[in-house]
Order: structure tokens, then C-alpha cells, then sequence
């Protein structure tokens, strides 16, 4: 599978799919990202592809030392269920 990839110059991580693309939407306020969309291709639905890129999007937030803001409902389950990324949550 392809790599996430960050584009800031749309303020969304992506990832690309055999069906088409998969983003996390965020907007930056400060040294916080506030995650407000999660969308992946219905031919991907339930294979993974959205942990994956939120994963990768927070584990790049971390490496830049910015808090998240979990807005979107998928990134806030995400980290309820994954409590390493707490410490990271504003």
C-alpha cells in the first residue's frame, strides 16, 4: 500500500487507494491540529485504510510537536481506542 502523505498546503493527510483517495482534514490553530474530516473511498470502508492514515497523521503531528484536537468522530474513536496518543490530545 501506498504512503501517507502530508499536503499542507491543504491542510490534510493522504493516502492513496486502489479506489481512490483517503484523506484526514485538519486545521491548524497554534501548536494544535484540530482534526475536523475523515473520509475514505466506500470500496475501502472497513479495511483498515482509515487507521492507517490517521495513525501516520498523528504520528507525524507528534514528530512536530503539535497537540490534536480530535474533532472528527473516526479520529476521536481512533484515539479512545488507541490510548498511547493521549498524552498528545489538547
Amino acid at each position: 500500500m501506498a504512503a501517507v502523505r502530508h499536503d499542507e498546503a491543504q491542510n490534510r493527510y493522504e493516502l492513496e487507494t486502489e479506489h481512490g483517495l483517503a484523506i484526514a482534514v485538519y486545521r491548524r490553530q497554534a501548536d494544535r491540529l484540530v482534526f475536523t474530516h475523515t473520509e475514505v473511498p466506500p470500496a475501502d470502508e472497513g479495511r483498515g485504510i482509515g487507521s492507517q492514515l490517521v495513525r501516520a497523521a498523528l504520528d507525524d503531528a507528534r514528530r512536530r510537536g503539535f497537540k490534536i484536537v480530535p474533532a472528527c468522530s473516526f479520529v476521536a474513536e481512533f484515539v479512545r481506542r488507541h490510548p498511547e496518543y493521549a498524552a498528545d490530545r489538547e
